[in-house]
């Protein structure tokens, strides 16, 4: 089935042969047009489907480099060409059986998801990690369960039409992908669900299952219908690629694709699942000096007090909060994740400047007492008295949780660290510069996509494959979806106990919905978007002051709107790329998220009613933690002083503003553009301003030491495997990273039940040099470690 591989089915090629500058660039297209290139006809694929071509050649139509007969993939046409193999078998998608394991894993994946909110370790569940479990149950499936071939020509041959719907045969990729894609759209979580048990726990307001549901269905389903209007700007170009879910593409097609090709694939996913599998228990549990060594703090073990702290916090990074991680090379592949082998490059050289600019400006703030850095941590998120005590949030607000203006004017307004104004402000830059630079340098690709989705034009080969065998879903679905989400939601507002003004709701929507596009494009394009929850929080301060509830319930529909249209626009993106019917997985997403909801409700009212007493407590016990939820509601009740801390008058008047002077850079930037589109081989629009903003806050909260390995292995990924490997890199290198990905996921998952105290009593490994009892874990021991 050689001929299956997806190889032999690229197209010929007029290629171009010439000496290519040494450049390197952004981009590393940039400049290409000043080579001399020699059209050549005779470049096509040869009967053993690698694409012959010369060492160096580049296809002039579609400006892809080629190194050894090997296309270098740089851009989204790449991807879709080269990449993601464009074979249908046209087997079934809906069936009982996917349908059936994809609502069992839901069940267990959003149960799973729902119990870790309320525990002191908190575990994600993985899409990779519920794709094999899948998988393994569908081969069982397949396997085990009678089929109707067992009973054809024999007495119970009536069986068989019923045997054939439980059991229609071999478990196939599309059954697998709607099954892995209900049980990862349910598992996702809820933020809704959180903001009832916040009410519950801390308000006593009980919200009825129906009120529930209609809520969480209408934060859910308003983001889908925004998607599915988008669809032809944010999923069906090429150059829409989600980057982060090529692994798991690759990891659908290698299990289900056979031919010699994969075979070797296969191969290297489960020798890397499994040499994974057994690593990351040294790291994670035996070894956890390995998550951060630090030469700089190992040989300063003797400084004196005050040269350790400033080591550590500018070298330390393996616990959390402890210091920015610098230089710190960490081995825990559970923190470094395949990410950095699938953004692009473009996107992780933006993300370099804007780590050198945190560095340097979280330093520079803390030691030169900005915002009176100095009287608190380095790095933290808490709320501080002016002289760097805990502020007292309960004496402001009261047993009621509403604003008490004379306790304000006695205590006075809480402070933030540096760092975390520098997050708060860096957020808002890139937020504006997000929509700066996506209505300037990406304004033209907003008419042309929408042209060449009425015109059918779209040149993507995929959307051109699935545009042809299957029935799209109408947008009169999605705009339907919309309108019962906007009801839903202004049922809840209106009969719930949500506090939040009908107007205010519509606010709200509003808000997500202008955000939602231009993040979908930056996330689609690069890989990761702009982080906007703090803007939602600062908006809903200031048109609900003093009202915490109505601040969650605003926070909720403006942010989920964007993060749901995220999500489920990738998940479009990889039914796109694995032929998934479009209305197959109208119906898919929409089963999860609702199926997600019923099971996180249910499960979060048990949980809240049997553990209220250790939820409400602040230290929790070792089996329940009400961590979760009390942070959502002090962000609520602290997002109330939004208009005193970020108004006109306030200390941090200059976080709402940077919503503004985000944008002028990229304005200048986009002016320069016009003019120079390269300066000395760089391509100007390469610069994204967005992401360099907020990865100049990157290390101002939790784990640091993670950094430096992301950049080694982007660099080894993006530019030496993908430059100058570019045939290893398009069959191996996306699948190893989902391999190691999942590995990793699976042991923290046993390890989290068997020693991390996720089902009960944690047994911590013994202490010794590789897991030290005091200090920080990679002897950074400055900041108080020792006290």
């Amino acid at each position: 089935m050689a001929s299956q591989d997806g190889v032999e089915q690229l197209p010929q090629l007029t290629a171009a042969q010439g000496d290519h500058s040494s450049a390197d660039s952004f981009d590393e297209k940039a400049g290409l047009g000043r080579l001399e290139k020699r059209l050549s006809s005779d470049s096509s694929l040869g009967s053993n489907g690698k694409l012959e071509a010369d060492v160096n050649e580049y296809d002039e139509e579609h400006k892809v480099r080629f190194v050894n007969g090997e296309p270098v993939i740089t851009t989204g046409w790449d991807v879709s060409r080269y990449l993601v193999d464009i074979r249908d078998d046209h087997d079934p998608a809906l069936t009982f059986r996917s349908l059936f394991l994809g609502t069992v894993f839901a069940g267990l994946g959003a149960a799973l998801c729902q119990i870790y909110l309320f525990k002191p370790v908190q575990v994600s569940i993985s899409t990779v990690f519920l794709l094999l479990l899948i998988y393994s149950f569908g081969i069982a499936w397949a396997k085990y369960l009678p089929r109707a071939e067992w009973v054809e020509g024999t007495r119970f041959a009536r069986l068989g039409p019923t045997l054939r719907f439980i059991n229609p045969g071999e478990f196939r990729i599309k059954e697998h992908v709607i099954a892995s894609l209900v049980a990862s759209t349910a598992a996702g979580g809820s933020s809704a669900v959180m903001n009832f048990a916040v009410q519950r726990l801390y308000y006593d307001t009980n919200v009825q299952a129906t009120t529930a549901v209609l809520a969480t269905f209408s934060t859910a389903c308003f983001g889908y219908g925004l998607v599915g209007l988008l669809r032809p700007l944010t999923v069906y170009p090429s150059e829409m690629v989600y980057w982060g879910n090529l692994p798991t593409v690759s990891i659908f097609q290698t299990l289900h694709f056979d031919s010699s090709a994969n075979h070797k694939r296969l191969k290297l996913f489960w020798s890397a699942f499994t040499g994974m599998f057994i690593w990351e228990i040294f790291p994670s549990y035996i070894f956890p000096l390995l998550n951060g060594i630090n030469i700089i703090c190992l040989g300063t073990q003797h400084a004196n007090i005050g040269a350790q702290d400033v080591i550590t916090n500018l070298f330390g990074g393996t616990d959390g909060n402890e210091g920015l991680g610098f230089l710190s090379l960490s081995l825990d592949w559970q923190y470094i994740t395949s990410a950095y082998m699938s953004f692009p490059l473009v996107q992780q050289a933006n993300s370099w400047v804007g780590y050198v600019v945190c560095y340097i400006a979280i330093m520079g703030i803390y030691y030169s007492n900005v915002w009176n850095s100095k009287a608190f941590p380095m790095l933290s998120t808490s709320l501080y008295n002016q002289d760097g005590g805990r502020y007292n949030q309960s004496f402001v607000f009261g047993p009621t949780f509403t604003l008490n203006e004379t306790a304000l004017q006695e205590i006075g307004l809480p402070a933030l660290t540096g760092s975390n104004a520098w997050a708060n402000l860096c957020a808002n830059l890139g937020i504006g510069g997000l929509i700066a630079h996506t209505v300037l340098f990406w304004g033209p690709y907003f008419r042309d996509s929408f042209k060449q989705a009425r015109a059918k034009t779209q040149p993507d080969p995929h959307w051109q494959a699935i545009n042809k065998d299957y029935e799209e879903v109408p947008w009169y679905w999605y705009f339907g979806l919309l309108v019962l989400a906007f009801f839903a939601g202004l049922i809840v507002v209106l009969k719930g106990q949500t506090t939040l003004p009908w107007w205010a709701y519509i606010i709200s929507l509003l808000l997500g919905a202008f955000i939602t596009p231009f993040s979908t494009l930056l996330y689609a394009r690069m890989g990761n978007g702009i982080a906007t929850n703090q803007l939602m929080k600062m908006v809903a301060g200031a048109v609900n002051p003093g009202k915490p509830v109505a601040n969650l319930y605003f926070s909720m529909w403006s942010h989920d709107v964007v993060a749901t249209s995220i999500g489920l626009a990738g998940d479009l993106k990889m039914g796109q790329y694995l032929k998934i019917p479009p209305r197959a997985m109208f119906l898919t997403q929409i089963w999860g998220t609702i199926l997600g909801a019923v099971v996180n409700y249910v499960v979060m009212i048990s949980v809240v009613d049997a553990q209220r007493e250790i939820l409400l407590d602040p230290r929790g016990t070792n089996v329940w933690s009400g961590q979760e939820p009390q942070s959502l509601n002090s962000a609520a009740v602290t997002w109330s002083l939004a208009k005193q801390l970020y108004g006109p008058h306030g200390p941090y008047i200059w976080i709402p503003l940077s919503l503004v002077f985000g944008m002028i850079p990229t304005f200048i930037q986009w002016l320069l553009a016009k003019r120079w589109p390269t300066i000395g081989g760089f391509r100007t629009d390469s610069i994204i301003l967005p992401i360099i903003y907020q990865y100049s806050a990157w290390m101002s909260a939790g784990t640091n030491s993670p950094v430096f390995a992301s950049i080694i292995v982007g660099v080894a990924s993006q530019f030496w495997l993908r430059r100058y490997h570019p045939g290893w890199y398009r069959k191996y290198n996306y699948i190893l990273g989902g391999a190691l990905d999942g590995g990793a996921q699976v042991m923290i998952f046993i390890l989290s039940f068997a020693v991390f105290g996720a089902s009960g009593m944690p047994r911590p490994f013994p202490a010794w040099w590789g897991n030290p009892v005091t200090g920080n874990v990679d002897y950074c021991n400055g900041n108080g470690a020792l006290d």
